[in-house]
């Protein structure tokens, strides 16, 4: 499905793929068949991923590749200075560090770490002058709210923004609208914890050892894009945009029968249904030069959230 859409940004923008993020190099190995299927092949697909070990594993998935499809992809260290093409990021955004914030009634506060013995325990201090209080002052959600500011992530949204000369930038991660992110109920804030497949909220427990992780305001990442001459070319679930590129349909042409049904029926209830990823991940598109709709927001577009 994600490959539907890519190929109508690359076939818009004439350019490269790029995937910020590339994890273990499976969804780069996946889209390139997809795009070969569709008669859609980027010039080159690029993959920007600063851990040398996920590096080295994703040479090792992209080596099994037909070498035609291998032949297509680079390793970058950093953002080029100028892209033509199509930028995707799946669950990059929510990766990138936050910093936890306590309105009080004596004002703000930002929550840091401080040693307890041989352990470690939160304490807060006063908020300084600068671009953390400024957005914090402007949330104000109400004395005794703690929740995270990501002053990285709006950055690199806005990076996105001054490199792109011509196409289409996709990302999907779970969060919310500003609005939702800093809801009444929501006064505990996002930040979670991740250990062996195991959630929980202690970022204490085994420090160095798991993934720490907190919602996207995608509010605030529309904003920088916005800002640095992108265009807002859709926001929507996650269920929505797998939907509107297709899913539904590609399951419905699998007979009952076929052995694998059950096991693919499982796997797009776990992408569509709004107690898995359905609801909770969402897809936000931006682009230069790329006219709406998509295909991926056709229907179900949620822009007016942000």
């Amino acid at each position: 499905m994600l490959a539907r859409q890519v190929a109508a940004g690359l076939h818009d923008s004439d350019g490269d793929l790029l995937e910020i993020g590339g994890g273990s190099g499976k969804l780069a190995v996946d889209l390139l068949q997809a795009l070969d299927q569709l008669n859609a092949l980027p010039h080159h697909y690029y993959l920007l991923d600063i851990s040398a070990d996920l590096r080295q594993r994703q040479q090792t998935v992209i080596d099994t590749l037909d070498p035609r499809l291998a032949a297509k992809v680079r390793w970058l260290d950093a953002l080029p200075p100028q892209f033509t093409g199509v930028v995707i990021g799946n669950e990059v955004l929510d990766a990138m560090p936050v910093h936890l914030v306590r309105w009080r009634p004596e004002g703000i506060f930002e929550r840091g770490v401080a040693a307890n013995g041989d352990a470690f325990r939160w304490q807060e201090r006063p908020a300084a002058d600068g671009p953390l209080k400024t957005a914090a002052a402007r949330l104000a959600p109400g004395a005794g709210y703690l929740s995270e500011i990501s002053l990285a992530a709006p950055s690199f949204a806005a990076s996105l923004g001054r490199l792109l000369k011509r196409g289409l930038i996709l990302l999907i991660d779970y969060g919310f609208g500003g609005a939702e992110y800093y809801h009444p109920q929501r006064r505990h804030g996002t930040l979670m914890c991740h250990y062996r497949h195991h959630s929980h909220d202690d970022p204490f427990y085994l420090p160095g050892l798991q993934d720490m992780t907190a919602h996207v305001d995608f509010s605030a990442i529309a904003a920088a894009a916005l800002a640095n001459g992108l265009q807002l070319l859709g926001y929507t679930t996650q269920a929505n945009f797998l939907v509107n590129c297709g899913l539904t349909d590609l399951l419905g042409g699998v007979s009952p029968e076929n052995t694998a049904y059950p096991s693919l029926a499982s796997q797009a209830h776990r992408l569509l249904s709004p107690a898995e990823m359905g609801e909770l991940f969402k897809a936000i598109a931006f682009g230069k030069g790329i006219h709406p709709p998509l295909l991926g927001f056709a229907a179900g577009d949620k822009s007016r959230l942000l």
